[in-house]
């Protein structure tokens, strides 16, 4: 059976940034977070290509930071500072060093990598696909209400089920969207419904 991964690459991104010190190529370009995102998509590639790979395999990024979502809503990450002045300049190289793994690099203007990744998903589902997104973001984790989606979080270096998303959040994947959706997101500037959340499980 084809089994898909798609890869969170502006996940890997950010976390490439913050992770390393800054770094400079010979032409004084900075290039840390280049470095740092090829570093942990090769560790990825190796160890997928070691065990039970893919068959299929694309990076998902995010195009710019103006999306359908802020027509909608016009305050919707209103608080996040752009991105780093130091990281602007990395972008077309990590998508040029994407292409040199071989791998497709895939984003579209409006949308998110998340909206992607979703589309994506349901793709494949439709055509008898597994689908593996490799991503700790708690916004996809919807997306496994199908038995053939999972999640590999290379942060803690686990695979996500819906367990884990009962776990977390006390409902199961089909209901994680109108859990967040009570709960809004601060990271985004979503608003949610005062004093709502999901209720601690008792031990």
């Amino acid at each position: 059976m084809p089994h898909l991964y798609l890869v969170d690459g502006s996940g890997y991104i950010f976390r490439a940034y913050h992770r390393l010190p800054p770094l400079t190529n010979k032409h004084g370009e900075p290039v840390g977070a280049v470095y740092g995102y090829t570093t942990m998509l090769w560790k990825l590639v190796d160890e997928l290509n070691k065990a039970d790979g893919p068959t299929h395999m694309a990076v998902i990024l995010d195009k710019s930071e103006h999306t359908f979502r802020n027509e909608m809503y016009d305050q919707y990450k209103a608080h996040r500072p752009p991105a780093p002045e130091d990281l602007v300049p990395q972008f077309p190289m990590i998508r040029d060093a994407t292409r040199a793994f071989s791998l497709p690099c895939i984003e579209e203007l409006g949308w998110e990598a998340d909206d992607l990744i979703a589309s994506y998903t349901k793709a494949a589902l439709a055509q008898g696909w597994s689908v593996t997104i490799v991503s700790s973001d708690k916004d996809l984790m919807q997306l496994m209400t199908d038995p053939s989606v999972d999640m590999l979080d290379t942060m803690n270096n686990r695979r996500l089920g819906p367990k884990d998303t009962e776990e977390k959040f006390g409902v199961g994947p089909e209901k994680l969207g109108e859990v967040l959706a009570l709960m809004g997101d601060s990271v985004d500037n979503v608003p949610g419904v005062k004093e709502s959340g999901p209720r601690p499980r008792r031990s």
